[in-house]
């Protein structure tokens, strides 16, 4: 089973239709402030947990969520439980809400957005230790940073392969913090912005990262991914969308298709493909979940992109 740590969020995205860096003048950010005139708004059931879940789902992997909810959590339980997964491991906060994601988006899928945590401050009080299943690997994606340092912690002593994911809240995290999470890691996740500061909080150099973690991830949105072990680097392209309609949710996305591979042990570079191959069907659709398709239907893309026959 794949355990997946993260947000369980409603997101609130606003699509702009141009790029923010040509909206920003470099020598005056020390006075930024900019507002985007955006062409759509959309209520969606999101956050990194049930994002990456929902996909891993779709490809059949048995997964569950460990994260907290609010109050408001009823209809997206029930729509994760008819999905596939597994959600007795969430625990509701009857006296929060669940969290909320305001994020204005741009064409290249750069975000400025704004998050308020509610009841995931409480994830904290969470243990990997109260699951009698049998955990294969383990997703840390942003929560409450100390819970995510907590389920770093469990999963070294439990002897659990993860994958570690800092994301939005690498700024919150302290440079000690982020080695308890980072060092020991299967896996470390990133985009390139994200790879870049935290080698700089780490001070680590490429070389000595790669020697903290078995296999270093960096996505670069509409230019592919790049996978680097000690001794190889593999660079993986996008998949081709059918329409570009929504950029929210790709990184998420990739993450489910590469974890379903990669724990069905396949190659690195099938694993890559296979993200790609997932974060484009979330490209085409307005949301993070609304997206849908059958394991036939993602093999023949697959074979329609890289033009091989894939097993899963």
């Amino acid at each position: 089973m794949i355990i997946i740590t993260g947000s369980l969020a409603f997101d609130f995205i606003m699509n702009y239709p141009g790029r923010f860096a040509d909206q920003i003048i470099p020598e005056k950010i020390h006075i930024l402030n900019l507002s985007f005139l955006t062409e759509k708004l959309n209520k969606n059931l999101g956050g990194t947990a049930g994002n990456i879940a929902y996909n891993l789902s779709l490809l059949r992997k048995k997964t569950a969520i460990l994260a907290t909810a609010g109050k408001d959590f009823g209809l997206y339980k029930k729509f994760l439980s008819k999905s596939g997964v597994l959600t007795k491991y969430i625990k509701i906060i009857e006296d929060d809400y669940t969290s909320n994601y305001f994020a204005v988006v741009d064409q290249s899928d750069n975000q400025i957005g704004g998050f308020y945590s509610g009841a995931m401050a409480k994830a904290k009080t969470l243990s990997l230790r109260t699951i009698k299943e049998k955990i294969d690997f383990v997703v840390i994606s942003p929560t409450d940073p100390e819970a995510m340092i907590k389920f770093a912690k469990e999963c070294k002593q439990l002897k659990i392969p993860y994958l570690f994911d800092p994301g939005m809240q690498l700024p919150r995290l302290s440079r000690e913090q982020l080695q308890k999470g980072v060092f020991g890691a299967e896996i470390l996740i990133g985009n390139d912005y994200e790879i870049n500061l935290s080698q700089k909080k780490l001070k680590l150099n490429k070389r000595s990262l790669l020697t903290k973690v078995k296999i270093l991830i960096t996505t670069l949105a509409e230019k592919g991914s790049l996978i680097e072990t000690k001794k190889k680097t593999i660079k993986i392209k996008t998949a081709k969308p059918k329409e570009i309609c929504d950029p929210v949710g790709a990184g998420d996305a990739y993450r489910g298709g590469f974890i379903a591979g990669y724990t069905n042990g396949l190659n690195l570079k099938t694993c890559g493909q296979m993200g790609a191959v997932c974060a484009v069907y979330t490209v085409e659709k307005y949301g993070t979940t609304t997206h849908k398709f059958s394991k036939k239907q993602f093999c023949q893309r697959y074979k329609n992109n890289f033009g091989k026959t894939l097993k899963v």
